[in-house]
């Protein structure tokens, strides 16, 4: 049986399926509710995910994946969504998989961020810094804000990903999104050159090496708003990951520049509902207050969340408290806290005595 991908697109859309894998040795597989499911049919074979990928992969990329053995791009299917697709090597063989990128861009309070949020879009300048694993939807919250942005304010808006997700049109700003590879070579240069372009806001896809966070703090700190996502989960592994980056004797100063031009750092999590209908995502909001600008500077990181407890008449909540709150809601279960709590230990208390 061979496989067509545009039958498969159309079942991912259906199916409501947030990501499709094609790997050889399996049966084109969707993940739909946080579960990975393999469609009815036949394993794939070599020959099938070759054909598969020459379909959707432009020449450029297929030139990359032979020479690194991967690549990333943005694809349009339709009118119907994007997808951004990963095409890689395995064991030899090719292998994809494709996210399913929403046509609608959702509303801050559609997403669950925390009111406060929109407070912190307004400001002039500092780092606006959002972070979580891989699939836990920062991609989509990062379009909320550019977007609320977007139609709010009289903005010029710079954005560097890669690859483009969501395709912003121009409201009250001006919106330009570049993308690594195809409009710049990588992200560290597209922030400089950006500086260049008159931006108020700029948003860097993803802060991978040392090069693109010196370059995000720097714009941050020369009277820009500047968003940035990094892998982390919790404000103080986030603070720790930045300074981490940089050799020691650099570290005092880099404290002090995060210090004086972060803003807030916002890290989220998806969680399955209760009832199967889907996912939900969870917040943790750290605004930088001067006390938790003086635990940057100190490197005492480990009380930062012991901060945001103490912050919550300013809009600030803990991880923990907020899967609590979905918990005793009924939205998720006991297991679900427990699983992307912080602090498990505490968590199994909490939710045992619920």
């Amino acid at each position: 049986m061979s496989y067509n991908i545009i039958d498969l697109l159309n079942l991912m859309v259906h199916e409501n399926a947030s990501d499709l894998h094609l790997h050889v040795g399996r049966p084109p597989s969707l993940r739909i509710s946080g579960s990975i499911v393999p469609v009815e049919g036949t394993s794939l074979t070599p020959a099938d995910t070759e054909a598969l990928m020459k379909s959707i992969t432009p020449e450029p990329h297929q030139r990359r994946l032979q020479e690194t053995g991967g690549s990333d791009f943005g694809f349009e299917f339709e009118d119907k969504a994007r997808f951004r697709v990963s095409v890689f090597k395995a064991k030899g063989h090719h292998g994809i998989v494709l996210r399913l990128i929403p046509n609608k861009i959702f509303g801050l309070r559609e997403l669950g961020l925390p009111d406060r949020v929109k407070e912190l879009l307004q400001r002039p300048r500092g780092l606006i810094l959002v972070t979580g694993p891989t699939g836990s939807g920062k991609s989509t919250s990062l379009a909320s804000m550019v977007n609320w942005i977007n139609e709010n304010v009289d903005d010029h808006i710079v954005t560097i990903e890669d690859p483009i997700e969501y395709y912003h049109d121009h409201k009250r700003s001006i919106v330009t999104q570049r993308e690594v590879h195809n409009d710049i070579p990588d992200f560290a240069s597209a922030i400089r050159a950006g500086l260049r372009q008159d931006p108020d806001v700029i948003l860097v896809g993803e802060m991978r090496d040392l090069e693109t966070i010196e370059a995000a703090i720097t714009a941050a700190e020369t009277g820009h708003l500047v968003f940035g996502t990094l892998h982390t989960t919790g404000a103080a592994r986030t603070v720790d990951r930045i300074i981490d980056a940089f050799q020691s004797t650099a570290k005092d100063q880099i404290r002090i520049q995060l210090a004086s031009s972060l803003v807030a750092v916002i890290s989220q999590v998806l969680c399955r509902k209760k009832d199967g209908t889907g996912r939900i995502a969870a917040f943790e909001l750290m605004i930088n207050t001067d006390s938790t600008a003086a635990l940057i500077r100190d490197n005492k990181t480990y009380r930062i969340t012991s901060d945001i407890q103490t912050g919550a008449a300013l809009g600030m909540i803990t991880l923990d408290a907020y899967l609590l709150n979905l918990f005793q809601k009924g939205i998720i279960s006991a297991d679900e806290a427990i699983t992307y709590s912080q602090d498990a230990d505490d968590m199994r208390i909490k939710v045992k005595n619920h």
